[in-house]
Parts: structure tokens; sequence; C-alpha cells
């Protein structure tokens, strides 16, 4: 048997300490190597016990998640997940996958048979044993595009669609911080993640005050220059409206194979049926094949389609599902995206 992924296990709670490391040891490819209460605990053992991945609840006393995901990512870089209360949005994970955590998970709370297997903790887990740490490393490093942009004429291009989940809240304010000031056309982005923290990530967005970013409602219609990221209660869409001259977001019922609230297929599909040749679709680190098939969609209505590169992705998933696919006309690595949009406008 190959060697099992030693993880490292941090919460105050003793009840959720006993939870989730019976789910850990419950799989025979994982290891609970030790466990703490609190983050300057948790910090130590992640340098003496060398575990390959830490679980870390974020609210703690003695040092809170943030403060251990950036002792550790300086002391001993090792992917990190993050643990959230379903009853409340802590922003600071922004903060703390900002410095480098690999990505975060709600707490269990219906704790019968079926929710304890269906957990997706272990899958994560080992998704997250196999990143780059020097992937997760750079995440530290941002820059912002404060200035304007002179764009000649006529636009080559009437929309930016962005796909993106696990290592996605990075990747796309990487991006929406380096589209010049004066965007002239609407970027809508579907990212995994719970609803209630969507709302979080827009507004983390739109306080640096570089693009207006928004949640995307139904009926919204789309304006130039504005960042939407659809809503993560339902899958969305894009309908035009020729008579009144405008497209707006509408919620779709159907319910698609890879994912769903929200289904990047299904923004992606949308944008091609709308656009046609006029959109630029890119998809970014994630795990499994949401976007492939939208994404081959805009490519085959003659819209430009970028994937992010094997190197620059936390999890070379759903970039590499839509390569298989077809649906990629360019790869690249995440810094180059941003200017290499600009260009093709």
């Amino acid at each position: 048997m190959a060697n099992k992924i030693r993880t490292l296990l941090i919460d105050d709670s003793p009840f959720m300490r006993k939870v989730i490391g019976d789910i850990i040891t419950a799989d025979a490819e994982l290891e609970l190597v030790g466990t703490a209460a609190n983050g300057r605990e948790g910090s130590a053992l992640a340098v003496s016990l060398k575990p390959d991945v830490v679980v870390t609840d974020m609210v703690m006393p003695e040092y809170d998640g943030t403060y251990l995901v950036r002792s550790v990512m300086d002391q001993r870089p090792v992917p990190i997940i993050l643990l959230s209360s379903l009853d409340k949005t802590n922003v600071r994970i922004f903060d703390a996958l900002q410095w480098g955590a690999f990505d975060f998970i709600d707490k269990p709370v219906d704790l019968d048979a079926n929710s304890i297997r269906d957990y997706p903790l272990r899958g994560l887990i080992k998704e997250a044993a196999r990143a780059d740490i020097s992937v997760l490393k750079s995440k530290t490093i941002r820059k912002t595009n404060t200035g304007a942009h002179t764009f000649d004429g006529t636009l080559n291009y009437s929309i930016i669609a962005i796909g993106a989940s696990t290592g996605g809240p990075s990747a796309v304010e990487s991006i929406i911080f380096n589209l010049p000031a004066n965007l002239q056309i609407p970027v809508v982005i579907g990212q995994h993640m719970p609803a209630r923290f969507l709302e979080s990530f827009a507004e983390r967005l739109d306080s640096h005050k570089h693009l207006p970013v928004t949640v995307a409602r139904a009926g919204d219609t789309l304006l130039g220059g504005r960042i939407y990221i659809v809503n993560g209660d339902h899958n969305t869409g894009l309908t035009r409206f020729p008579a009144e001259n405008r497209v707006a977001f509408a919620t779709v019922q159907r319910k698609f194979t890879d994912f769903n609230n929200p289904s990047i297929n299904c923004l992606f599909a949308s944008v091609a049926e709308v656009y046609g040749a006029r959109s630029i679709g890119v998809i970014l680190t994630g795990m499994g094949r949401d976007g492939a098939e939208g994404l081959l969609r805009m490519k085959l209505s003659g819209g430009f389609t970028i994937a992010q590169d094997e190197d620059s992705c936390v999890v070379y998933g759903m970039p590499k599902a839509a390569l298989e696919f077809g649906a990629v006309r360019q790869t690249m690595p995440l810094r180059e995206i941003p200017g290499f949009i600009v260009s093709c406008l």
C-alpha cells in the first residue's frame, strides 16, 4: 500500500475534533498524525510533525486560522484546508486563501451515517496532498492594474466569461485586478462556492474600488465595465431581449451532470448562445469537469476560449478536462491571462 496521507487536525472543539478525526481515520488512505486546539499549538505541530495536509478551524482562541495559514506558509509550507461553520460567514477565509490556503469546506452538521459517508473532506484532503506547494505560496503575490487602457474603435468582443473552482478566488482576483480600470464590456464569473460566501467574495472584490463587482440577480441587465458573480443558490444563464436592446441574467431550472449552483457549463452555454463569436471564455483552476462542455459551445460559436496552464493551477482539473474536450484555443499561465484578454479586445 502506498504511504498514507499524513493529516493534522486543528479545532478548538473537542467534539468536532472527534467527529472530523473519525471521518479522516475511516479512510485507509489517510492517517491522522495529530490534533491541536488552537492556532499557536497547531502551527508548532505543523512544523514538528511534518504533515502532508493540515485541516484547521477558522475561529479559535490563541491565534485563528488566518494566523495559522500565514505562520505555516512562512515556516513549513503545506496544503491547508479551512473549516467553516454553516451558521456564519467568515470573510477572513478569503485572506487565508490569499495567504496560501488550499480550499475551505463547511463543517459537518448532519451527523447521521449517510451524511458522514458523503462528507467531501476526505476527497479534498487527497486532492490537497497532490497540490503544488509553490503554486499555493505564489498566491500571495498580487499586483493591481490601476491604469486605463486605450481602446481603438469598436471592440472585437462584447463579454468575458470566467469559470473557476478550487483555487479560484485568488486566481479570479488576479485577473480582475489586472484588467484595465476603464474596461468597457461586462465580465461574468461562475465560481464554485457556497452562496453566502459568494456574497462576501463579491463585496471583497468590490471594496478594492477597481471595477464594480456585484452578485448577479435574475433580471439584472448586463452593463459594460461591471463584474458579475453568478448566484450560488441556483444555476444562472443569460437571456437577450432584442426589443429592449439588452441582455439580462435569468434563473435556469435545469440540473447539470458535473456541478450545480452555480453550473459553469450553464453559464458558458448561455454566453455562447447570446454572444456567439463576440465572447471570450476562460476556464481556471478547479476540481472536476464543470465548464468543459460549455466552453466547447463557446468555441464552436466562434468565441475565443482560454485555459489556465497546469503549472499555475492549484488543481489542474477543469482546465485539463476542457483541453481534453477540445474546448480550448489557447493555454497560458495565470499571470498572462489579463494582458492577453486586453490584447484580444
